[in-house]
C-alpha cells in the first residue's frame, strides 16, 4: 500500500473528479436523446410540442 497521504488524497481527487466528469455526460446524453425524442415525435394539433407547461388554464370547448 501507499504511504503517503498526499498521493492517496491526490488519487481520491481525481477519481472523485473522473466520477463527476462520467456523471455530467450521462446527464448531457440522456437530455439530447431526449431532446432528438421530441423532435421524431408526432405533433398533436391543439397541444403544446415542448415540455413545459402552458401558463394559460385549458379547457374543453365542444364541438360545433
Amino acid at each position: 500500500m501507499l504511504n503517503h497521504a498526499d498521493l492517496m488524497l491526490t488519487l481520491a481527487n481525481d477519481r472523485h473528479r473522473e466520477l463527476v466528469e462520467e456523471a455530467d455526460r450521462h446527464h448531457l446524453l440522456s437530455i439530447a436523446r431526449l431532446a432528438r425524442k421530441a423532435r421524431k415525435a408526432p405533433v398533436v394539433r391543439g397541444r403544446p410540442t415542448g415540455n413545459l407547461a402552458s401558463c394559460e388554464t385549458s379547457a374543453a370547448v365542444p364541438v360545433r
